[in-house]
């Protein structure tokens, strides 16, 4: 068999297993039953009226999308200077950063998730927006200093040492020179920052109870009770604005590659 047609073919094998186990939500979310299936008798539309006429899951959607914004721009500016920091000092204290910089999302989720729990407990935070937001800020930072650091590779140094020699100040290079050259990275930063803030649920089962209820947490809940077909619905929306963020991610990309 031709190597490229094997290579090609697990590949899609691959992308299969990943992505047909999605795909099972949507008719699932168009059932006819009370409870998860497929549709039997026809196609309703009644668990996303009863997802839209729910406070408490539109007050879960409100509170999910208030952290990520909040925590996605911390992120972002946090990330992005951290970045340009690196990018600025030796290769080596550049490269001892970043990788402490990594530590959030490569420890184990629980094992954080403890000890922010211990943390936030001495500093009052449970159970708070403030708590909740600071958490997702800061995990979230890794991938905006990925993104930024890649762009950042690409960019040449040169601009910068010209915009100085032409009189401009540290802040005016920074923020007409460097920004505008690596915007695509610090989009694509800002955007898998709020996808991890949209999706994060295990530490905000260990920081929050109830005044701070997130969207996953209220699928978490209702898995846990009974097994409403609501949750397909709001899976369903959740999956569909992750793959438009992910696909605006995509075009810019190619646009800054064209």
């Amino acid at each position: 068999m031709n190597p490229t047609r094997l290579t090609r073919s697990v590949g899609w094998a691959v992308i299969c297993f990943l992505v047909l186990p999605i795909t099972i939500v949507f008719p699932v979310s168009l059932t006819d039953k009370r409870y998860l299936s497929l549709p039997e008798e026809g196609i309703s539309f009644k668990h996303y009226v009863n997802l839209f006429g729910s406070a408490e899951w539109l007050g879960s959607i409100g509170q999910s999308l208030y952290i990520g914004v909040v925590a996605t721009a911390i992120s972002v500016t946090a990330g992005t200077l951290c970045a340009i920091g690196c990018w600025r000092l030796s290769s080596r204290a550049g490269e001892a950063v970043r990788a402490m910089m990594l530590v959030p999302i490569v420890v184990p989720t629980i094992v954080y998730a403890l000890g922010i729990y211990r943390f936030w407990v001495d500093l009052r935070l449970l159970d708070t927006y403030t708590g909740v937001i600071l958490v997702h800020a800061v995990t979230g930072i890794p991938y905006v200093v990925v993104t930024v650091s890649t762009a950042l590779a690409g960019f040449d140094a040169r601009l910068e040492q010209a915009a100085r020699n032409l009189g401009a100040s540290a802040f005016q290079t920074l923020r007409r020179v460097v920004l505008p050259g690596i915007l695509p990275g610090v989009v694509s930063g800002a955007i898998f920052a709020f996808i991890h803030s949209w999706d994060e649920l295990v530490i905000v089962l260990f920081i929050a109870s109830r005044a701070v209820f997130t969207l996953p947490r209220r699928i978490w809940d209702g898995i846990n009770e009974h097994l409403d077909p609501t949750m397909a619905a709001v899976a369903t929306i959740m999956i569909a604005l992750t793959a438009v963020l992910l696909v605006l991610d995509l075009r810019m990309r190619r646009r800054k590659e064209g």
